[in-house]
């Protein structure tokens, strides 16, 4: 139905689906692949400008699209989105060289920098132009000296007198044979705004997305974005491309999982891209464009992951790139090299080089704010497991990779996602982080279990000093719902969710307050009482808490702490510490109970035990279960189809 969303799910809607009716097709492309746009502001006010260009010296006005440029002025495109990653087009496209395309007015010079992977930069193009009046300039620049790092720019300078306008810049390769459909999945739950404003700024730019065939929002809330005063004319705007999908709640999974279904059963190809997209992040829209480029050009498919920067400190990248140690059930390492919650706009405390990741890097997984994924993956790998979330994109990239598709974090190809350090560890979702990781553990790893079982109670004995009472009752729930077995898994995670909600229901230290209202405690008794220094002999100070806790014995009757001083040795010392929770936003009473102390330390020791002795055998029925859990059908079965 031409400018109407296709819309199907379990409630009636007035718009009729023509969701079966969708093909996906490669198609010939016409002239030249654009692989990423020269942009000279961000999609919001919040993003800094240097982010796109920075200005050396002079004066200039930045805008989207274009840049106007005084005398005796210097712009650089070498930034975090200006940059083209030459290094990874060299390492996994046939790609040979990379041409800049400008629509010029006026005087001066464009050049094209480039940089090795010590950051060192070069000349590789120049152009003068003079009197030019809407003037195409092309520039090429060859991809033969980047294999271990580096990258491209366009700088832009004018001498005294001069002055210049730049507008219309693309990066472009030479095209394939044929253009890889793509479709954009976001999986929401009840973020209506969040998800509305990142489909307005995909229909923005629609025009320019031309690798964009679809468009499927997995809407698993109450309060759907279809309700919101602007998603008619949003789909007005996008036709017949969105698709607006009334599903069950089953987590991240279920939601981004429910693109890979639509795609695989509505394509003519299986040269075919679905791209995860997160309903809260703030959307570049040239994402797009570079990852499915990349992907169009790759000499092999492998899943494309975007970076995710700091919306809360727009100008921090979180990291680089990242790989899990998952035998000790640790996501979010920084691989070797790679920039870690890093400012972009700051330099390198020990070289004090500007922040530039020069280095190509190898990722082991890319977090689902931003990842594509081919076709050709999914028929070789299978879909997602029904995690709910939380380790679902880990899982399958390890997966992918034990298959032969390995994962790249493309540099430039970003997205802003709310930081991650301001989200409390001590919440529900801890329960999907600790079970998940545990089966990946076991599907991927050596699955060392007397490595495992020192890393599980060591989280318990530090939850328990702490006074974290409910989330070692999650913690000791995860491991329990490991070991029953590949059924948990039946129901996508629903069950699992109330329950681990139902189970920290019971522990008072799991809510959040105001610090003025804190129940039972007068606001004025509370005071900051701060940390001593990490101990330097920590297992000695570990057996003293301990001891300590066991016979009752505190140091402090009552106390604040702040949330970045809330370390083990010292809340062990209270007997009721007022912890201010991650977010800010209020804090968390934690209050000694010597009863449930041991009643969680026994039953964590009891099941940790059984983890030790029955792990291999629950290991062996988690692999055996892979290919019915991640198939077509379950899926299917999932979706109430």
């Amino acid at each position: 139905m031409p400018g109407k969303a296709a819309v199907t799910g379990e409630a009636p809607s007035a718009m009729v689906s023509t969701i079966d009716d969708t093909r996906f097709a490669e198609r010939t492309p016409q002239g030249r692949l654009t692989a990423q746009r020269g942009l000279y502001a961000g999609p919001a006010p919040i993003v800094s400008k240097d982010l796109y260009a920075e200005l050396e010296w002079g004066s200039a006005v930045r805008e989207r699209a274009g840049i106007a440029i005084e005398p005796a002025s210097k712009v650089s495109g070498n930034t975090y989105f200006g940059r083209f990653p030459a290094s990874y087009w060299q390492r996994w496209t046939d790609v040979t060289e990379v041409q800049v395309e400008a629509v010029v007015t006026g005087d001066g010079q464009l050049s094209v920098g480039a940089s090795d992977l010590e950051g060192d930069s070069r000349v590789v193009a120049a152009e003068l132009v003079a009197g030019a009046k809407q003037q195409k300039v092309t520039l090429t620049a060859k991809l033969d000296k980047f294999y271990d790092g580096g990258a491209l720019w366009l700088d832009l300078e004018t001498e005294g007198g001069q002055s210049l306008r730049v507008e219309k810049v693309r990066w472009t390769v030479e095209a394939p044979e044929k253009i890889r459909p793509t479709a954009v999945t976001i999986c929401t739950m009840n973020r209506a705004d969040d998800c509305l404003s990142n489909l307005q700024a995909l229909a923005a730019d629609v025009s320019s997305l031309e690798t964009l065939d679809a468009i499927y929002v997995a809407d698993q809330g109450t309060d759907r974005v279809e309700t919101r005063d602007g998603f008619e004319q949003v789909a007005k705007d996008l036709g017949d491309k969105l698709h607006y999908i009334k599903q069950p709640n089953l987590g991240g999974a279920g939601g981004f999982t429910r693109g890979l279904y639509e795609v695989a059963g509505h394509t003519e190809t299986e040269h075919a891209n679905v791209l995860f997209m997160d309903d809260d992040v703030l959307l570049e829209p040239d994402l797009v464009i570079r990852m499915t480029a990349f992907s169009n050009r790759t000499v092999n498919p492998v899943i494309v992951g975007g970076q995710m920067l700091n919306l809360l400190h727009p100008n921090q990248l979180h990291v680089g790139a990242e790989y899990a140690r998952l035998n000790t059930l640790e996501p979010g390492q920084p691989v070797p090299h790679s920039l870690s919650t890093a400012d972009l706009l700051g330099v390198d405390e020990e070289t004090l080089k500007p922040n530039r990741q020069e280095r190509r890097l190898d990722a082991g997984y890319n977090g689902w704010w931003s990842c594509l994924i081919p076709y050709e993956v999914v028929k070789a790998t299978g879909y997602p497991l029904p995690f709910f979330f939380q380790w679902d994109d880990a899982e399958y990239s390890y997966r992918a990779r034990a298959h032969g598709f390995p994962t790249v974090t493309l540099p430039g190809a970003g997205v802003w996602h709310a930081d991650f350090h301001w989200k409390d560890w001590d919440e529900w979702h801890r329960y999907f982080n600790l079970r998940n990781s545990i089966i990946t553990a076991a599907l991927h790893s050596p699955f060392n279990l007397n490595l495992l079982s020192r890393v599980l109670i060591a989280q318990l004995v530090r939850y328990l000093l702490g006074m974290q009472y409910g989330l070692s009752a999650t913690l000791i729930k995860a491991v329990e719902d490991f070991l029953e077995g590949p059924e948990v898994l039946r129901d996508g995670g629903v069950a699992a969710m109330k329950e681990i909600r139902r189970i920290r229901d019971e522990y008072p230290e799991t809510k959040r307050h105001k610090a003025t209202d804190v129940p039972g405690i007068a606001s004025n008794d509370i005071g900051i009482i701060n940390s001593a220094p990490r101990p330097s002999m920590q297992r000695l100070v570990l057996i003293k808490r301990i001891l300590d806790r066991v016979l009752g014995r505190s140091r402090h009757s009552l106390g604040a702490i702040p949330i970045d001083e809330a370390h083990w040795w010292h809340v062990a010392t209270f007997d009721t510490a007022v912890v201010t929770d991650a977010s800010q936003e209020g804090v968390r009473v934690r209050s000694y109970d010597r009863a449930k102390m041991f009643d969680l330390a026994r039953r964590g020791a009891k099941v940790i035990q059984r983890l030790r002795k029955e792990g291999a055998a629950v290991q062996e029925q988690y692999k055996r279960s892979m290919p019915e859990l991640t198939s077509r059908d379950n899926w299917k079965r999932l979706y109430e189809l």
